[in-house]
């Protein structure tokens, strides 16, 4: 099956969307060193100590202001169709 037979939405991603997703990896970054955090405070043995804590602040700090940044960047335009 050649691939501009497929609908659109099984194509993959054009390069509009691999450009969305590259400006927005920084916070995406962000994100996961946040759920790591989090996850190492939920599970860490004998209780968070005072290192995980931090680390987890710090990831939260790190979340607001990179999305922060990403806010106050000019939108990108979209094509309308």
């Amino acid at each position: 099956m050649h691939r501009k037979h497929l609908p659109s939405e099984l194509q993959g991603p054009t390069a509009a969307d691999l450009a969305a997703i590259e400006r927005d990896m920084p916070l995406i970054d962000a994100e996961i060193d946040l759920v790591d955090a989090e996850i190492r405070v939920l599970t860490a043995e004998g209780g968070p100590s005072p290192l995980d804590w931090r680390r987890l602040r710090r990831a939260e700090a790190r979340v607001t202001r990179v999305a922060a940044e990403l806010a106050a960047r000019p939108a990108a335009r979209k094509a309308v169709a």
